[in-house]
């Protein structure tokens, strides 16, 4: 049977972004492809991966959950993330296992009050501040949300507090994606004219590509 889902242009009734929401950031990540720390990886204006998504994510919510690892910690990958935040950075111990652990981890430390979460890679830095606005605002704690762009697939994905017990038991590499298989008519997509919900970087030749397109369309 062809999956079935349903496609939002702009909320109804928009949810207003506050402390009922809020992101979950995943940055416990081994870049083996990438052969350095990708997400110390620095960008044209001077911030590293993490740190642009970071801050775009800050100028959507306060609410931001990090999710890291001790040998990044170690290494200052997160030494930018502000005083006010640091309460909120949580190091997952089995992250070698796969995104599926990180992620569940992340889903244990929300607060119970969230009735949605966006979780965000790491190593999304275009992603615009817009469009995180929309997607943040769409939530609902019944529905999971997903942004397209051209008819494409993308990140960051929320999920309603419904989904939250089975985001707690996700395990090996591929994160939250049986979740989505389980609940074709939960889903619904909101299109967006953002190419960056697709831009993540695996290889420096892909950030040095990205990086040169978004300097042309400046």
């Amino acid at each position: 049977m062809a999956e079935t889902h349903t496609k939002l242009t702009t909320p109804s009734e928009p949810n207003p972004v506050d402390n009922l929401s809020g992101a979950v950031l995943l940055a416990a990540g081994f870049s083996v492809r990438f052969g350095s720390i990708k997400l110390n990886a620095a960008l044209p204006d001077g911030n590293t991966i993490l740190r642009k998504t970071f801050a775009n994510l800050l100028q959507t919510t306060e609410n931001i959950i990090v999710i890291g690892r001790r040998e990044l910690l170690e290494q200052g990958v997160y030494d930018f993330i502000p005083a006010s935040h640091r309460s909120f950075l949580f190091l997952c111990e089995d992250a070698r296992f796969g995104m599926g652990h990180t992620l569940a981890c992340g889903i244990r430390h929300i607060p119970s009050m969230w009735q949605s979460a966006m979780i965000c890679l790491g190593d999304m830095p275009f992603v615009r501040h817009d469009t995180l606005t929309r997607l943040l605002s769409a939530g609902r704690s019944q529905h999971i949300i997903i942004p397209t762009y051209q008819s494409a697939r993308g990140h960051p994905v929320i999920f309603g507090r419904h989904f939250f017990p089975e985001l707690q038991i996700c395990q090996g590499d591929t994160g939250a994606r049986h979740v989505l298989q389980s609940h074709p008519d939960s889903i619904i997509e909101l299109d967006t004219d953002d190419p960056g919900i697709l831009q993540d970087i695996d290889t420096p030749q892909a950030l040095a590509a990205l990086c040169a397109q978004v300097t042309e369309l400046r």
